[in-house]
């Protein structure tokens, strides 16, 4: 019982976190960048970030949590199968990359949007894209390895 519980809470959390990236790069960017100029654009991402990445280091938290507990649930991590192994290490490459973006350009942005300096601003989330572009790719590796498993 307990883990089913917990691998509903991990993939309810990469749910939310992936397809938030996978929303946010390939809805959300391609019609603001239609239809908003660059400062109200740039705004309309301050504040999505704002409201996406609480949720977004909950789902870690989450990640982590549910994730260890489901491999100490069967065992630990020297009987744990090569797939765990590599969702994990693949897990813990993409909270860095967040951390990173949460620190860095995205600090960045606030404070450029706050000064309305549009071009720095606009290097910041020019980073921002990437970066969230290259985790959703790994999410989505995630993804294939959990549904492949027997492959690995």
């Amino acid at each position: 019982m307990l883990y089913g519980i917990l691998k509903f809470l991990h993939v309810a959390a990469m749910l939310t976190w992936v397809g938030g990236m996978f929303f946010a790069y390939m809805v959300l960017r391609p019609a603001a960048a239609e239809l908003l100029q660059a400062p109200d654009r740039l705004r309309l991402w301050r504040g999505v970030f704002g409201r996406f990445f609480p949720w977004v280091w909950a789902t870690v938290a989450l990640i982590l949590v549910s994730g260890f507990g489901m491999i100490f649930d069967t065992g630990d991590m020297s009987t744990a199968p090569i797939y765990v192994h590599l969702m994990l290490g693949l897990g813990l490459v993409m909270m860095l990359i967040f951390a990173h973006v949460f620190f860095a350009p995205y600090r960045r942005l606030k404070r450029q949007v706050e000064a309305q300096n549009w071009a720095d601003a606009g290097k910041a989330l020019g980073q921002i894209r990437m970066l969230v572009g290259i985790n959703t790719l790994i999410g989505f590796v995630v993804v294939f390895i959990a549904t492949h498993k027997l492959l690995f």
